[in-house]
């Protein structure tokens, strides 16, 4: 996929990519360590996939971590969470974070949420 094409949500996944690509080549043992915590984490359990992805979402809008909200408002899209499961999570964010955490909800994740849906991808 050429970048001029991609669009902005794909963008900042593209570049996420590509950092962690950096960093496995220069730290593989950690990145492994890392994707095989992560992937154990994410796994079906008690609450599912797409609970955790939810959770996920909203942590990262209270660490205001951009890149993070991203990637996990797509896995919440990927594990088919709707639009009201999206923004009552952000809304449980916005409780405990205030209003840093609901100005991410309003902004970053309802439009990466509008992009990830009306793409074909």
């Amino acid at each position: 996929m050429q970048e001029q094409n991609m669009t902005w949500t794909q963008t900042y996944l593209h570049d996420y990519k590509e950092g962690m690509g950096a960093f496995r080549e220069h730290m593989p043992e950690v990145s492994h360590k890392f994707d095989e915590f992560t992937q154990e984490c994410f796994k079906e359990g008690e609450l599912s996939k797409k609970d955790k992805q939810l959770m996920a979402l909203g942590i990262s809008i209270v660490a205001q971590d951009e890149y993070c909200m991203i990637y996990h408002t797509k896995g919440c899209v990927d594990q088919g969470a709707t639009e009201k499961e999206i923004l009552e999570a952000c809304g449980v964010a916005a409780a405990f974070g205030g209003g840093a955490a609901l100005s991410q909800a309003v902004t970053l994740v309802q439009d990466a949420y509008m992009d990830l849906t009306s793409t074909v991808n």
